[in-house]
């Protein structure tokens, strides 16, 4: 395959829109998505697609580019990711994080290089090369870029799947991000853990700070803290005594916040104790919302649960040969002789929402011998692995768009 590296000085032009894209700053939070949108406009009309721009909350731009398939009825092919990225500490960084420079080494470093602005120039990029070459594929593929996924895609993707414009995609299978590798494999991600946000809440007695008073809320979050990060150790023994078992197999609590009180000498009369809890797809949430509730009862009168999150559990994609869209995938991985390491996905991602409405999706970035840099200072990519990704992604697309119609 050719790798389209720059010729005698003159830099790959999938590397130039990769770096311009890069440039503008769609930080969280507050973004304006013009400039965003203004570049996707221009790719679309240099590769010859019709591009739509959607919106589902003001400011708060959808956009998608598609290539028609030869039988458009058929349920069609989605390439998502997403236009913003999160927030820098520029002293923190050895580089512009908006400058997208190139080290001599190939080094392209900028916020979104991996997280995910390398994903939707790889698939614009493939698509750009399959057109040239004269491909045209069976089914249609959408390429759609959308907003807000850094801050929960509240006001994207989890509306927009809701939506009749999305309806009409007529999508029968989903791509999205993956992950960074730094071996020579390449991470795939089937399914994600369930985000829920527990903000426990403990009233008690108030009083003098001199007292002993009883039913107190500190005496109830040491109760609720206690039983919380009892559960937390068993989880994290049991991935430390299962080398087979990943992050996202297990369930990860993580007490983040402790709220309450006014001053040393004063017993407050609520005191809350928020949890990060992410739960793994084997994890039955009707069981342990049933556990959380007993802590409180146990914890005395009045402790109660306000969710700041609860995303329900959503089945994972199937990776066997039930599923014709993994057997493409896989079956172009195997051609191409690239090690694919199935996972759950230990954080969250916007597949969660269109697994949610039923589709198969798949988290796949093509970035391997790469260190794990999202939301991280001086991320980068390099330029050898982001065009190694075109080629993957043209291998990839070509054959999900031609998975064959599926008789009922």
């Amino acid at each position: 395959m050719s790798s389209g590296k720059k010729e005698a000085g003159v830099e790959n032009e999938a590397v130039r829109n990769f770096r311009e894209y890069l440039r503008i700053p769609s930080v969280q939070p507050d973004i304006n998505y013009d400039e965003c949108v203004t570049f996707l406009k221009s790719q679309a009309k240099s590769i010859g697609l019709p591009v739509r721009v959607f919106t589902v909350a003001v400011g708060k731009p959808i956009v998608v580019l598609t290539w028609q398939g030869k039988e458009p009825s058929l349920p069609s092919v989605l390439l998502n990711s997403h236009m913003d990225v999160v927030p820098v500490f520029p002293e923190k960084w050895t580089h512009e994080p908006f400058g997208a420079e190139k080290g001599d080494d190939g080094r392209i470093y900028a916020r979104g290089s991996q997280d995910m602005k390398c994903v939707g120039i790889q698939y614009l990029e493939a698509i750009r090369r399959l057109k040239h070459n004269g491909v045209h594929l069976r089914r249609t593929v959408h390429i759609s870029f959308v907003p807000d996924e850094e801050i929960g895609g509240k006001d994207g993707m989890k509306k927009f799947v809701h939506t009749s414009d999305f309806l009409e995609l007529n999508v029968g299978f989903a791509m999205d991000e993956g992950m960074a590798s730094p071996t020579d494999e390449f991470v795939l991600f089937y399914g994600e853990r369930s985000i829920w946000g527990l903000h426990v809440h403990c009233p008690g007695s108030p009083g003098h700070g001199s007292l002993l008073l009883p039913d107190t809320a500190g005496e109830k979050v040491r109760h609720i803290i206690d039983r919380f990060m009892d559960f937390r150790q068993r989880e994290k023994q049991k991935l430390n005594d299962n080398p087979n078992m990943e992050l996202g197999d297990v369930t990860t609590i993580n007490l983040t916040q402790l709220k309450g009180g006014v001053q040393s000498n004063v017993v407050p009369p609520e005191l809350v104790v928020v949890f990060d809890v992410r739960i793994s797809p084997s994890l039955d949430h009707e069981e342990f919302e049933s556990m959380v509730n007993t802590w409180c009862k146990e914890a005395g009168p009045g402790t109660w649960i306000e969710y700041e999150q609860k995303c329900p559990r959503v089945d994972v994609t199937a990776l066997d040969k039930s599923n014709p869209w993994w057997q493409a995938f896989k079956d172009t991985c195997d051609k191409l002789q690239i090690k694919v390491k199935p996972l759950i996905f230990p954080a969250a991602t916007d597949s969660r929402y269109i697994r949610e409405v039923g589709i198969p999706a798949l988290g796949f970035s093509p970035m391997n011998h790469t260190p794990v840099l999202l939301h991280d200072h001086d991320e980068f990519l390099s330029e050898e692995i982001f065009l190694k990704g075109i080629e993957i992604y043209e291998k990839i697309i070509a054959a999900v768009g031609n998975v064959p119609s599926q008789k009922k």
